[in-house]
């Protein structure tokens, strides 16, 4: 009978379940919030009638963001990701001499935060004209 190679669960553990997990920790949380909504709203209309319910609701419902800090957020993602990809491609360059696995992960990550800080930066800049455009017509 072959032994267990207990050094798979690691990545199956990572790869799978931890995803999963993330997943229903945020799924659990917003319903709970949501609930927990609900639960004040029906106090506060049984407790009394005077209230206006459509306020009390748009009070307790979620923050909308403006698209100003819309904006800023994404410029803010956008540097920080390409600032990380910089990062990632000096440490790249750094161990090229010591550790090659070291290296190749390294530029793997750099690209990877490359790219996603380049999306932003782009989002960010097609939207800001877009949204320079609604503000002026407003």
């Amino acid at each position: 009978m072959d032994s267990f190679d207990f050094g798979l669960l690691i990545p199956i553990g990572v790869c799978v379940v931890l995803p999963i997990m993330i997943v229903w920790i945020v799924f659990k949380a917003k319903t709970n919030n949501d609930n927990k909504r609900a639960d004040v709203l029906i106090k506060a209309i049984e407790n009394n009638a005077n209230i206006d319910a459509e306020k009390l609701a748009e009070a307790l419902g979620k923050q909308q963001i403006s698209a100003k800090e819309l904006l800023n957020r994404r410029l803010l993602r956008g540097c920080m990701f390409t600032i990380l990809g910089v990062a990632f491609s000096i440490i790249a360059l750094m161990c090229s001499a010591a550790r090659e696995d070291m290296q190749f992960i390294s530029y793997i990550l750099a690209a990877l935060s490359f790219a996603v800080g380049i999306a932003y930066l782009i989002v960010y800049f097609v939207t800001r004209n877009t949204t320079a455009e609604t503000e002026e017509n407003e």
